[in-house]
């Protein structure tokens, strides 16, 4: 397994780690954040998370740079960018953070765009990333970062932002899902 894939592997082992910070009930300092605190455990798995999310440039990057573009990598690294978003998704919505409607819709384009990148691997085919999708996932996890980081610093100026990006995120998602049917219809027209 080359060095991208490895970075791709690595992100999807903090998904357990930060899920466990995120939502166990560890008793621990909290920070006062507007009028919400944020417990020193949820904090860490805000940076999990974060850190998490950065690795998805690092392994784009060296597949670049040391040409290691493989197959697997573009199966993979989109895959663990689902699994990283929808499980804090599913957090959030757990903490009754964000409204459940918003991360079906997000996690329903997620499951319609992976099993239309199934089809087109049964046709031999690899659907890479495409620009709107990749602002897309920038912007799940400027959004949800926000989100787990109770809005710092943004709660100090009266911007809702964390509100605001999340709306932002579903409405590029949506347009990203389309974005992918319109231009891969002949893939699901061929298998009708």
């Amino acid at each position: 397994m080359n060095l991208p894939n490895k970075i791709t592997v690595i992100r999807t082992c903090f998904i357990p780690v930060f899920l466990i910070f995120l939502l166990a009930p560890f008793t621990f300092a909290e920070i006062k954040i507007g009028d919400s605190n944020l417990s020193i455990a949820h904090l860490v798995a805000a940076l999990l998370f974060i850190i998490a999310s950065i690795t998805d440039g690092l392994d784009g990057y060296y597949a670049r740079k040391l040409n290691l573009i493989t197959d697997l990598g573009r199966f993979l690294d989109p895959l663990a960018d689902k699994l990283l978003v929808a499980a804090a998704l599913i957090a959030l919505v757990n903490m009754q953070i964000i409204p459940a409607w918003i991360a079906v819709i997000i996690l329903s384009r997620e499951v319609a765009v992976t099993g239309l990148r199934l089809i087109a691997v049964k046709k031999g085919i690899v659907i890479a990333a495409s620009n709107i999708a990749k602002w897309k996932t920038r912007l799940q996890i400027i959004s949800i970062s926000a989100l787990l980081l109770h809005n710092y610093p943004f709660v100090y100026l009266g911007i809702p932002f964390d509100v605001l990006s999340l709306w932002i995120a579903m409405v590029v998602t949506l347009l990203s899902g389309w974005d992918y049917f319109v231009k891969n219809k002949h893939i699901i027209l061929q298998s009708i």
